[in-house]
């Protein structure tokens, strides 16, 4: 009896043991099993956490502007911000805030400030990496990918068509290499155009630019030459495009203006060049194309510079001003009649405009937050 006594709490704390073990067992396979779940299914957003506290940190970091210049600069970045650095679904949901028109056929944007359209050295991101995106947040998980119809360079803003077919992409294209597209944009210039209004009909050429940074640029290739106070027709370059611009002054002041574009053709950088080298009327913003020989930042009188609120040394931070105000497309399918896109301009620009007192036409007066309109011709 004793012996039996004695054992009986060893047995009881071995069996409980073996009882306990395996209803820990029986616990713990499907905490741990629910808990990987719970895991992946949480890295994603864990992921987002983590991006949204080192950019606070980042932005804590960043001192304090003390001068109306620092706030100035700080104002520019803010306008814009370069989307290439955010996640795609984020670039995606921001473009989808910016469409102006959309039916069963096209999709229209308005394009954000340094973006490119397509990728390349260098570009982390691009609006081709997320049209896939883009066409699932507004036709569902099951949409296939949206197709670009044309391009804008990186710095431009505005208009910009998507396509949901390639057919109907392809028809786009046509109608863009045929010339059927009305074309306009808005440019803020150094200098005020002479005359206010005109056509510069000069070829364009690619040209290597010899000096201490040595790169490529656009170049005007003029038929004809002054020698000996005569003009004389030059040789012709093969390597030259035929460049046609219209150009009409909106709004101007003593040193810039507002002036709409209507590019007959569409040679690279086009509009930049003819405005510079053609009428020695530089973009705001135009970091390539205002000094020929070197890549500097532009640079402006003590006049402009004190409307914008900057000095000589923070030029660098302005952007490019040039915007694809409107297109209007020709019937296309079952559409019978124009399309008419016309796209509001950046904060950005809307604000330099502002404080170089210069107008825009009264229909646009409120163009800073609203992506844009539509007008059925």
């Amino acid at each position: 009896m004793a012996a039996s006594s004695c054992n009986a709490p060893g047995l009881w704390v071995r069996g409980s043991k073996q009882r306990l073990g395996s209803l820990f067992s029986l616990i713990s396979k499907p905490f741990c099993s629910v808990a990987a779940a719970s895991g992946t299914m949480s890295a994603q957003r864990l992921a987002e956490k983590l991006r949204a506290q080192k950019q606070e940190q980042k932005t804590k970091k960043q001192p304090v502007p003390t001068s109306p210049v620092q706030r100035r600069v700080q104002e520019l970045v803010r306008f814009t911000q370069q989307l290439q650095r955010v996640h795609p679904n984020v670039l995606a949901k921001a473009l989808s805030r910016g469409i102006v028109h959309q039916d069963k056929d096209l999709v229209v944007i308005n394009k954000p400030y340094g973006l490119p359209v397509h990728g390349g050295p260098g570009v982390q991101l691009c609006i081709s990496d997320v049209l896939p995106i883009l066409a699932k947040i507004l036709h569902g998980h099951k949409a296939e990918s949206l197709h670009l119809c044309h391009r804008l360079d990186k710095e431009t803003t505005g208009v910009m068509v998507l396509a949901w077919e390639k057919e109907v992409a392809h028809q786009v294209q046509e109608l863009f290499r045929t010339r059927q597209v009305a074309k306009k944009y808005w440019a803020v210039t150094v200098h005020v155009p002479v005359p206010p209004a005109g056509v510069v009909d000069i070829p364009i050429i690619e040209k290597e630019v010899q000096g201490q940074q040595q790169h490529y640029k656009m170049a005007l290739s003029p038929g004809y030459r002054m020698e000996d106070g005569k003009i004389v027709r030059a040789r012709s370059n093969r390597n030259a495009h035929m460049a046609v611009t219209q150009y009409q002054v909106l709004s101007s002041t003593l040193s810039s203006a507002l002036v709409e574009l209507q590019p007959v053709t569409g040679i690279k950088h086009q509009l930049r060049v003819h405005l510079s080298f053609g009428l020695d009327c530089p973009i705001l913003g135009d970091h390539k194309y205002s000094d020929w020989t070197k890549l500097a930042p532009q640079k402006l009188s003590l006049g402009t510079l004190k409307k914008l609120g900057l000095h000589q040394a923070k030029a660098r931070h302005i952007p490019l001003h040039l915007h694809a105000h409107q297109l209007i497309l020709p019937a296309l399918g079952s559409r019978k009649e124009e399309l008419d896109l016309v796209c509001k301009p950046p904060r950005y620009f809307v604000c330099s405009l502002r404080r170089l007192d210069l107008q825009m036409p009264s229909q646009d007066q409120n163009g800073d937050d609203e992506a844009g309109r539509v007008r059925a011709q």
